[in-house]
């Protein structure tokens, strides 16, 4: 730990890094630093690097951990080994798990939880480098990382502190400011007003306690319009088409029309050809079909009488000759019949007389 300054608070009304009692460190917001997390937020507030990733919501396991009517909101807050001058044991301690309930708390009443039963949606705060304050700096990460994951809330939550030192109040503590103040102040307020997280760590008097009060709520409207112009910038529409100037030239509708009729005639007069094409095809297809089409001319009873009389004729004729053939095999038959009959009987009696 450094020594104590002397002083806090110049003649000047400035302090140790140049800044008025109400005002806040500079803030630079970053959004979607990581790709696998469903949202994530790196936050530098003055000498503060924060790190923030969301998940969810997704399937908490194991079920017996799950909600019925409402998702289950896990924070985790740890500062990294190397985040502060003298490196710290790393994992949970007290002070980390105490902020993690804390800060989890902040965010209950905001995020939508009921739209996601049997859910979890996890927060992890990873503080890089610590210079006081680092809970709200977490914070507002974190709100930032839930928009950028696209978790349903009432609104985004906003951060700040408030200590006195030297017996003044003095917005957004510094390193050292934090280290020998009087009392520090953190609270947490959503973009209508409501208090989400309200701390206090020290003496204050009651008028003290309501100025804190204020001045945190003014720094919190600080915060939450670079909160909103950093989810602005991410999610602006690149792809929008730009809108015209005043100065450039109008289309003339009435001549564009006269355009398009001039076009359709010209179109029409170079058809009528091929229209008179088209009719001399279509009579000629017709006095084609019209021929095919045509019946032969009808025979007269006459001739259909002669020529039934005539197959008539064919078929009797046909039917003799069919007749004499019969009969002639027939008569063949008999006779090679009769041949071989008198054939065995020669050879029975040439036997008789041996």
């Amino acid at each position: 730990m450094s020594d104590k300054p002397e002083k806090f608070i110049d003649e000047n009304g400035l302090r140790l890094d140049g800044r008025q009692i109400n005002e806040i460190r500079q803030m630079k917001i970053k959004i979607g630093v990581l790709s696998r997390a469903d949202g994530s937020c790196y936050l530098e507030w003055g000498n503060n690097k924060i790190l923030v990733a969301v998940y969810g919501p997704r399937e908490l396991h194991p079920r017996r951990l799950q909600k019925a009517d409402s998702a289950l909101i896990r924070y985790r807050y740890n500062m990294a080994a190397f985040s502060v001058e003298e490196r710290i044991r790393p994992g949970p301690s007290r002070r980390s798990i105490e902020i993690s309930k804390v800060s989890r708390e902040a965010f209950e009443p905001v995020i939508m939880t009921h739209l996601y039963p049997g859910a979890v949606i996890d927060v992890f705060a990873e503080v890089l480098q610590a210079d006081a304050g680092t809970r709200t700096a977490a914070i507002n990460a974190a709100s930032v990382a839930l928009a950028d994951a696209g978790i349903p809330m009432k609104g985004l939550v906003s951060a700040c502190a408030v200590g006195k030192v030297d017996g003044q109040l003095v917005l957004d503590l510094n390193k050292a400011e934090d280290n020998y103040g009087q009392a520090d102040l953190p609270v947490a307020m959503t973009q209508d007003g409501e208090i989400t997280l309200l701390q206090m760590d020290g003496d204050m008097t009651q008028e003290e306690f309501r100025k804190a009060l204020e001045m945190c709520k003014e720094g919190c409207r600080q915060i939450l319009e670079m909160q909103k112009e950093a989810l602005k910038a991410k999610f602006a529409d690149d792809t929008a088409l730009p809108v015209p100037d005043e100065a450039e030239e109008t289309v003339d509708v009435a001549t564009a029309l006269e355009d398009v009729v001039e076009e359709a005639e010209e179109a029409a007069d170079s058809e009528e050809p091929e229209a008179e094409e088209t009719e001399e095809a279509d009579e000629s297809a017709e006095y084609l079909i019209e021929e095919d089409l045509e019946p032969a001319p009808e025979e007269t009873e006459a001739e259909d009488v002669e020529d039934e009389t005539a197959a008539e004729e064919l078929d009797e004729e046909d039917a003799d000759e069919e007749v004499l053939d019969v009969e002639e095999e027939f008569i063949e038959l008999i006779d090679e019949d009769t041949e071989d009959e008198e054939k065995v009987a020669t050879e029975g009696s040439e036997t008789r007389e041996q």
